[in-house]
Parts: structure tokens; C-alpha cells; sequence
């Protein structure tokens, strides 16, 4: 592996880069050779959640399957936050019963996804994805143990690179998302940022991989 993709939903089958695809419960495709399978907070619909939940945890127990996701909370949608909690919840139960990492969808509710890891005594890495906010709310995030990938808002917001400099190296992961740009320009951009050669970086990031999602 010289790259990795912590989280996008088009697979490319690079055999230098190995990508967690994003995957729904109905939409599932078992051409896609290591995935994250979770109930997005967009796509919340309450006749189908007892049988989602039902083929995430049928997939859960495979190896293929690295991950829970992506899952969590969004403040800027109508779907009550309420019902997006327990959805939430119930994905995070079995992230811990299967010991599998979470890829977190999060949009103004960092205090909630908080609360709700703290209650849960949740153990598992958790994992904010696409992660655009400022160096306080970075701050608190890993304070409290999560990890923080990078990729969209680090291309676009020149913001971010103060930021994204000062979060610790085993804290991090980039991705693609749905973005156009491939991973290695995501990496060139990162490297440049922290001051690392591609090759240091690619230590960096493989490490934290052994780290999360327990493989060399």
C-alpha cells in the first residue's frame, strides 16, 4: 500500500492505493474489495432501519469490511436530531461489539458526537471525516481521542493549513470523498503542508492505519 483513501465513494481498483469505499446497507456491492458500510444521517428512513442495521452487521463480521460509516450527525438537515442519534447510536453499539472503527459524518454537532462517544464509553477509533473546522475544535476533537481525516476543504480553504500543520501526525487521514482529484494529489498537498517527504508521509499515514484499523 503506498497510499490510503480513508473515505471515498468511487473505486478506482489502484493497486497503489488502498481505499475504504463508502457503502449503503440496500446499495451494497460485493465487487468492492474493502469498505465502510454505516447508515449516512441523510439517507435516514425509518421503515428500513431495523433492516439495515441487520446487513451491517451481517457485513461487520467479514474481513473486507474495515469499518462502521459513514455514520452520524448533521444539524443542517430536517431529520430530527433526535432520531439521527439513535440511528447514530445503534451503529456505534456495533462498532463496538465487532470492534471496528466509526467514519464519522459530522456538521455542527462536534458537542453532540462528544457527548454521545463519552455515554457510550465508546473504545473503538472514531474517525471525523472530511474535517474543515479550526484549530480549537481540532483541538478538543483530539483531546477526546479522535482521529481527523483530511481532503475537499484542504485542496479548497487555505485556512485549513495552519490547521491541518498543527495536528499531531498520528492523528491523521486523508481522503478523496467525491472530489474529482485523486489521492496522491491530496497527499503532494499534505506533504508540502507538513514539511514530510511522500515517503515519510506514506510512513506516517501507514502507521496510523496499523494503528486504527489493526493491519500492517
Amino acid at each position: 500500500m503506498k497510499f490510503f483513501n480513508l473515505h471515498t465513494h468511487k473505486f478506482t481498483n489502484n493497486p497503489d492505493i488502498l481505499e475504504l469505499v463508502n457503502q449503503y446497507p440496500m446499495e451494497f456491492d460485493e465487487s468492492i474489495p474493502f469498505y465502510s458500510i454505516g447508515i449516512h444521517p441523510w439517507h435516514i428512513k425509518e421503515s428500513q432501519i431495523d433492516s439495515e442495521l441487520q446487513i451491517i452487521e451481517e457485513k461487520l463480521s467479514t474481513l473486507n469490511c474495515l469499518a462502521v460509516g459513514e455514520c452520524g450527525l448533521d444539524k443542517r438537515i430536517e431529520t430530527p436530531l433526535e432520531q439521527q442519534s439513535a440511528v447514530f447510536e445503534k451503529q456505534l453499539f456495533l462498532a463496538e461489539k465487532y470492534q471496528k472503527p466509526v467514519v464519522i459524518h459530522c456538521v455542527a454537532a462536534y458537542q453532540e458526537v462528544i457527548a454521545i462517544k463519552k455515554k457510550l464509553k465508546i473504545s473503538v477509533p472514531m474517525i471525523i471525516h472530511g474535517f474543515s473546522k479550526n484549530s480549537q475544535v481540532a483541538d478538543q476533537l483530539i483531546k477526546e481521542g479522535f482521529y481527523l481525516s483530511f481532503g475537499k476543504y484542504l485542496l479548497q480553504n487555505p485556512d485549513l493549513k495552519t490547521v491541518f500543520q498543527q495536528i499531531p501526525d498520528n492523528h491523521f487521514f486523508l481522503e478523496t470523498d467525491t472530489i474529482e482529484e485523486n489521492i496522491q494529489q491530496i497527499y503532494n498537498l499534505a506533504s508540502d503542508y507538513k514539511g514530510l517527504k511522500i515517503k515519510e508521509l506514506q510512513s506516517v499515514i501507514s502507521g496510523n492505519y496499523k494503528d486504527v484499523f489493526g493491519f500492517d
